[in-house]
């Protein structure tokens, strides 16, 4: 959203500085966080997370801890800027995984964690899901993952109040910039300190290309985060989710498209990272 016609481009009604500017940058300056979400989630999602952020136009991804992939990805993006995608559900009927600690809450009559977002946010108790979280945050660390951000797979955890407070509370902890999608949680993020970019496009299940071409253009000043879920086309992403896996290739050439790059320099936005934003909350 524009400010109002009263106001200077990037300036407020208390007259403190925007989050473009506390980073370095004009009031006017439009910014993107470019972010590919579950990481570690395939060896296909590897690769083109590592593509898109290598060869294209991502500025990030999140890593989903417990799943099988998650240490082929740590090693394969290196330093490149990386935080943690928060999961507490396991979706794909022949490719399941289990969570890092033992709250029974967490975990459905096999062993796995819940298969749907209704049945996680049906049964988990906030005490599991703070310690099981906590544990993924700390086991990507312990891996040598500079972690840049925090946000959640399925948005499990911005799914209930008391999940929600356990998303915030974690962030805090460990004095980590968010995802979130509303005014109204953007607002209590920041009455704790907490940074998140000022506005969210969420593509999902639409076509991420399609997204960028219509947004783009009228991109407000400020920092916008948009995210997409890439992975190469093949027999293993089709055989863990045929249901999605045409979109998710399409996110991967979406990423590397020349189109989409030349449409960003065309109105002067400027990619950059969670990185950004996460020193900017720890030096703050």
């Amino acid at each position: 959203m524009a400010p109002p016609a009263d106001l200077k481009a990037g300036e407020t009604r208390t007259g403190r500085p925007t989050l473009a500017e506390r980073l370095g940058h004009a009031p006017g300056d439009r910014l993107l966080i470019v972010n590919c979400d579950d990481l570690g989630s395939s060896h296909a999602a590897n690769r083109a997370c590592l593509t898109a952020m290598t060869r294209g136009l991502a500025t990030g991804a999140s890593l989903m801890v417990p799943c099988p992939w998650a240490p082929e990805a740590v090693r394969l993006l290196g330093d490149l800027p990386v935080g943690v995608h928060l999961t507490l559900t396991s979706e794909y009927a022949g490719y399941r995984w289990r969570g890092l600690t033992a709250g029974a809450s967490l975990h459905d009559g096999d062993g796995f964690l819940w298969a749907s977002r209704e049945e996680a946010l049906g049964r988990i108790a906030a005490a599991d899901a703070h310690a099981e979280a906590r544990a993924q945050i700390a086991a990507a660390l312990a891996w040598g993952v500079d972690v840049t951000h925090l946000d959640t797979h399925m948005d499990v955890l911005l799914g209930r109040p008391d999940l929600r407070a356990v998303y915030l509370d974690l962030a805090a902890e460990f004095r980590l910039p968010l995802r979130l999608a509303s005014d109204a949680a953007r607002q209590a993020a920041r009455a704790r300190g907490l940074l998140c970019a000022d506005a969210l496009l969420y593509p999902w299940p639409n076509r991420t290309r399609q997204v960028l071409l219509a947004e783009i253009p009228h991109l407000a000043p400020g920092v916008t985060e948009v995210f997409a879920h890439p992975a190469e086309p093949g027999p293993e992403l089709a055989g863990y989710d045929p249901r999605h896996a045409a979109l998710r290739g399409h996110d991967a050439a979406c990423l590397t498209d020349p189109e989409i790059a030349t449409l960003l320099a065309l109105h002067r936005v400027r990619r950059i990272s969670h990185r950004a934003l996460r020193d900017l909350q720890r030096a703050g």
